[in-house]
């Protein structure tokens, strides 16, 4: 017998239907893309996140692998080409993400995708300047197309302010990915140049887009954007780690090698301090132009970490020669001085730099000068051991004009308040 259910009292609860219950699941796991303008100020970086950044960056040791064998103009051409195109699509895969994404099995699904086609891009890189180059090419193309169909689902829903930044941001995706299938059918040489348009191109389009097109206040560098660039500079810091450790297993045990293979760790590690004590973790000024610079600066200076990590492994190789060769002195000390100037570009983008005049000016000053140095020193091609020494002392220079500036300045604050 049923129990009385007494006036008044609320309808109890019912069970859904199945079709209703597989709605809500389907719901919480595949989740329409964040609208534009709803960008999360705070948010975790997830581990699908970093096992994405870690598949990029297998494209770029591949890359920097085939640079230590190819130290010459054209060879450090090709590794320029080839990674800024690899750049382009994990930044906007980092973008999409970070404006769209949710933690779901959409973001994991749409990621799974990025990196296979990421793999398949990785196994092509070795001979794109050659024999592969077409196939490295499409590969490239299909991810670019992923990118744009990604970028069209999230456009879907976008309130009319910014309905003409997506549709050009979409178009200049699809565009890029038809030029490179285009590039496939043509000679090395020309391919070779064709990608190096389409980087000028997309980079130029991108800077335009958000300097004109997106609205103020729709697209900052949070705390989650900072980490995940800031984890791919460590990630390409620990492959030059990889390439020295590989030089020095390559070679006879002897304590000129070892002592060249440390040093080069040690400019590794310059490389970290000068960005991390400069510009790493430290928040942009809100102007859309501070962030587009934030972001583009950081294209070269990870760049010229993962040519240097090339350089140290053929540093490694001719330990013992009277003179560093002309290849590895040029692309170790060019990419040390990138490596200054690109850090000083990024930190006059942050709210520090105005804020901290006393200790940036003076410190952008002596970078400049160092890296002078720096190229000096590639010209003048000491022997290995002798590069990496002068090399190090270069790079701790800035370090310590910063700290004692710093100190100077919390004196002269303690004098201020009387203490």
């Amino acid at each position: 017998m049923e129990a009385a259910i007494p006036d008044g009292a609320p309808d109890p609860p019912r069970k859904g239907t199945r079709h209703e219950n597989w709605g809500r699941l389907r719901r919480s796991l595949w989740q329409p893309p964040r609208p534009h303008g709803e960008q999360p100020s705070k948010r975790v970086v997830g581990p699908i996140e970093l096992f994405y950044d870690l598949a990029v960056v297998v494209l770029v040791a591949q890359a920097a692998r085939y640079l230590a064998g190819h130290l010459t103009w054209h060879g450090v051409g090709e590794f320029a080409v080839v990674f800024t195109l690899v750049w382009i699509a994990w930044a906007n895969g980092t973008l999409h993400h970070e404006l769209h994404g949710h933690d779901d099995a959409r973001a994991r699904s749409t990621f799974l995708l990025q990196i296979l086609v990421l793999a398949a891009m990785g196994a092509f890189i070795p001979g794109a300047g050659g024999d592969r180059g077409a196939a490295f090419a499409i590969a490239t193309a299909v991810l670019f197309a992923v990118l744009a169909v990604l970028w069209l689902l999230a456009a879907r829903g976008d309130r009319p302010e910014y309905r003409r930044a997506s549709g050009l941001y979409v178009t200049g995706t699809a565009a890029c990915a038809a030029a490179l299938v285009a590039s496939a059918f043509l000679p090395a040489g020309p391919r070779l140049l064709a990608w190096g348009l389409i980087d000028v191109a997309y980079l130029a389009g991108f800077a335009a887009i958000a300097l004109m097109e997106v609205p103020t206040g729709a697209f900052g560098v949070t705390d989650a954007l900072i980490e995940r660039f800031g984890l791919l500079i460590i990630i390409v810091l620990g492959e030059t780690l990889t390439g020295v450790v590989s030089g020095l297993a390559s070679q006879p045990v002897n304590g000129l090698t070892v002592s060249v293979g440390l040093v080069a760790v040690v400019i590794g590690f310059g490389a970290w301090w000068t960005y991390f004590d400069f510009a790493g973790h430290r928040h942009t000024r809100a102007e859309r132009a501070a962030t587009v610079q934030w972001m583009l600066s950081h294209l070269p200076l990870t760049a010229a970490v993962a040519a240097m990590g090339a350089a140290m492994a053929s540093l490694v190789d001719h330990a013992h020669d009277g003179r560093t060769p002309v290849g590895t002195a040029w692309v170790l000390c060019a990419g040390a001085a990138v490596v200054l100037c690109t850090t000083m570009l990024v930190t006059a983008s942050l709210q520090a730099w105005h804020r901290d005049r006393g200790v940036y000016r003076p410190l952008a000053r002596a970078c400049a000068a160092v890296a002078v140095a720096c190229l000096v020193l590639g010209a003048l091609r000491p022997a290995p051991l002798v590069l990496g020494l002068v090399l190090v002392l270069l790079l701790g220079i800035p370090w310590a004009l910063a700290i004692a500036r710093h100190i100077t300045s919390e004196a002269e604050s303690a004098e201020e308040r009387g203490e």
